[in-house]
């Protein structure tokens, strides 16, 4: 005996509405990735062809790199079977397996090719040293009134710099707190238990630094260079002393990989760049470059990508429509100098493979008449003089680098942690100034304050749309099967919490700097994002639907069963956007996708059984 259920009007129209919610659902996921998608890399390959690539090398250094897997006894046969003495580039490159060999000139072709048809090994090309173009500082005075208003450093008056990028619109909204930028130049002042006791403009904490000239665990800086660039991605900001930096509560990794001299080798460069993405570093500014191309070099660009670091470089001072080397690397993002009236300088290099403009300075110029020539103005160590600091004025794309690189910070600490999304950002916010050349901008000028809106409102917008489409759909679902819970205003506010919270406060200006506001304007899983810091950001644990499913075992007995079921759809949708758009890396999940979505799922479910009661 069969049970025939009539089919009431009513009821297939519920049933066509709730197919097509989720058709909508479905093709908003859909949009939403093609949004957020990565835009083509248009960096230079830059890998060495034969010896003529090698003019510029060093003429008696080679590199050699290892498999990572090799024994010593590899090794050991190695220098037997070629008569050289392979030594570590630093203590650092152990686990790499990265070597220097000094070899005669006349033997350096021919044993690079021998040693390259090696199995054991990676890359064998010569080193090549790396020189920062003399650019004198133009001191300025530091005794000046008070700056009205925020920030209140009395020489902020000469950082036009600052007001290019539009920080003073981005300063409310963010700071970098907690992200570590790894500063690869020639280190950082001098430091002390953790602080830079000769920089009182520069009070920041540092992590982790490393000499990787002299091979010691202390990156003082005997030139000034390196602290100049810490000093735009870091000054202490509206503390009354001095002048202003970029992204002011972030942690500075100070790496020397060149000289009192100002130079450096390739092979320190890229043992700084693989130390800084193994030591907990979300950004590199590397603030340095040459002309000669370097496999090396480019891999340890490119494992520093892979593990979700943002790699930041000058673009080089030569004048010529070809980027330096590591900016030209697929990876990094190459940067270009500005003057003060917008227009590229007379120095920077350009070429397809600029990706950004950023205020490097000409201090043969005082376009703005404030009576000081147009550097980059930052504290700094006096050269010559490492116990001695002064307020210089530089120029050069190497003041242009650190710019990008604090607004990157800036997005880190937003929680956008995928180096892909960070770029795609800045990129897609990047002012196009008047007579703007693709080849000579890049995207165009950066721009602070639209880059941080953007990176909280827009995802924002996006997790919200998702998380109410879900859960309509979940609610029509749990309609059609009988629904046991009123949906309301309680419902759409637990939705919110879940997916994106209050995430157009960043609109409001300041407020969104009040206390508790970082929390009330993000979504449940990137909670992460405050309780734990940008190193904790893509947890695990808040990324998946734990914390939904413990809110319906505690509360979906009582009055506010229907904001847990809002809650718990609204974390599914901030899951999907994940899923799409990979804002961060999930930790210890072997496949993000698979894993955000089957959680979004299941906190779907979890909504649909609570609703359903």
């Amino acid at each position: 005996m069969y049970n025939f259920r009539i089919m009431t009007d009513g009821q297939r129209d519920r049933r066509k509405r709730g197919g097509a919610i989720w058709l909508l659902l479905l093709l908003v996921v859909v949009v939403a990735w093609w949004y957020f998608r990565p835009a083509p890399d248009r960096a230079a390959t830059g890998d060495p062809a034969a010896g003529d690539a090698w003019a510029e090398a060093d003429p008696d250094d080679i590199l050699v790199d290892l498999r990572d897997d090799v024994g010593d006894d590899v090794v050991a046969d190695l220098e037997r079977t070629f008569g050289i003495d392979l030594e570590l580039v630093s203590d650092q490159s152990a686990d790499e397996r990265l070597y220097r060999a000094h070899v005669a000139p006349d033997r350096r072709d021919a044993l690079i090719a021998a040693l390259s048809a090696r199995p054991e090994v990676e890359v064998a090309e010569p080193d090549a040293r790396v020189t920062l173009t003399p650019q004198p500082g133009v001191p300025v005075a530091a005794s000046q009134p008070m700056h009205p208003g925020f920030p209140n450093d009395p020489l902020y008056r000469f950082q036009w710099h600052m007001d290019q990028i539009h920080m003073p619109a981005a300063w409310p909204l963010a700071d970098g707190d907690g992200v570590i930028v790894a500063v690869i130049d020639t280190g950082v002042a001098h430091e002390n238990r953790g602080r830079f006791t000769t920089m009182p403009d520069l009070d920041v904490d540092f992590v982790k630094p490393y000499d990787f000239v002299h091979n010691v665990a202390h990156a003082n800086d005997d030139h000034g260079h390196g602290t100049h660039v810490a000093g735009t991605i870091a000054q202490s900001t509206n503390n009354g002393i001095g002048v202003a930096g970029v992204a002011r509560k972030v942690k500075i990794m100070p790496l020397k990989v060149l000289g009192a001299d100002g130079s450096g080798s390739v092979g320190g460069i890229a043992d700084a760049i693989r130390y800084a993405a193994d030591e907990g570093a979300k950004v590199i500014n590397m603030s340095l470059g040459g002309r000669f191309p370097s496999r090396i070099l480019k891999r340890a660009v490119q494992y520093a990508h892979s593990k979700g670091v943002v790699v930041v470089c000058a673009a080089g001072n030569d004048g010529r429509g070809k980027v330096s080397y590591p900016a030209a690397y697929p990876g990094a993002i190459a940067v270009a100098a500005t003057q003060y009236d917008e227009r590229t300088t007379f120095y920077s290099n350009w070429g397809a493979a600029i990706d950004l403009a950023a205020p490097g300075g000409n201090t043969r110029v005082d376009q703005n008449g404030d009576g000081m020539p147009d550097g980059v103005l930052q504290n700094t160590i006096v050269e010559g003089d490492p116990s001695r600091n002064d307020y210089l004025a530089y120029m050069g794309t190497s003041m242009a680098s650190p710019h990008v690189a604090g607004v990157a910070a800036l997005l880190v600490g937003e929680g956008v942690t995928d180096p892909d999304q960070v770029e795609a950002i800045l990129k897609d916010t990047a002012r196009k100034p008047e007579g703007y050349d693709r080849d000579r901008y890049g995207a165009g000028i950066v721009d602070a304050a639209a880059a941080v809106v953007r990176a909280r409102t827009a995802v924002g917008t996006w997790q919200a749309l998702l998380g109410l489409l879900l859960a309509a759909a979940v609610a029509s679902a749990a309609r059609r099967r009988g629904l046991g819970v009123r949906i309301g205003a309680g419902y759409v506010a637990g939705v919110l919490v879940g997916a994106s919270g209050l995430f157009f406060l960043p609109l409001f200006g300041s407020i969104a700097a009040w206390p508790g506001m970082d929390l009330l304007s993000r979504g449940l899983p990137s909670w992460d994002l405050v309780l734990l810091g940008p190193a904790g950001h893509g947890n695990a644990l808040f990324f998946s639907a734990l914390i939904p499913l413990v809110l319906v075992a505690l509360l979906a007995s009582t009055r506010a069963r229907a904001v847990v079921a809002g809650v718990a759809a609204g974390v599914g949708g901030h899951l999907l956007l994940y899923a799409v758009a990979p804002m961060a890396a999930i930790a210890y999940a072997p496949a993000d996708p698979v894993w955000l979505v089957a959680n979004a799922a299941a906190c779907a479910g979890l909504a649909y059984l609570v609703l359903k009661r």
